[in-house]
């Protein structure tokens, strides 16, 4: 059974910048917070509580946003612990270590582009689903 797709793509002008605001407030955060990996995934949960009870447009992009971001701050975290013991002289550059911060920041270049890219077509009031997220938040979000 598939969800109501009409309520996805028929948002109003007030759904579209409350969706494309969840994705652009993730921009935003990324620039100030990027060392810390928290702070995104914070600001994901604050603007997604703040509304869980809008539309389902609004509802649905909060929710794949506040999927991506939880993806993305364990991914980081690894990254920042990890960077932190190279640092601080307690583990020693490898191969893999260079292999993840590489991979690690092409997921984040990826992300960055998926959340400017989703901003400006659900402003548009076009409905974004992303690859990995979309069926997982499908499967969150009730229409």
């Amino acid at each position: 059974m598939s969800a109501p797709q009409v309520l996805l793509n028929d948002p109003n002008e007030y759904e579209s910048e409350k969706a494309s605001n969840s994705y652009l407030m993730a921009v935003v955060v990324i620039m100030f917070g990027l060392p810390l990996p928290i702070v995104n995934l914070i600001a994901s949960v604050i603007f997604y509580v703040a509304n869980r009870k809008a539309g389902h447009f609004v509802r649905w992009h909060c929710t794949q946003n506040l999927v991506a971001q939880v993806l993305t701050f364990f991914a980081n975290a690894a990254g920042v612990y990890w960077t932190a013991g190279v640092v601080f002289g307690e583990r020693e550059v490898t191969n893999t270590y260079i292999a993840y911060i590489m991979t690690l920041l092409l997921f984040n270049i990826l992300e960055f582009i998926a959340a400017i890219y989703a901003a400006v077509r659900t402003r548009k009031g076009k409905h974004v689903s992303w690859w990995f997220f979309g069926p997982l938040t499908e499967v969150l979000v009730k229409g």
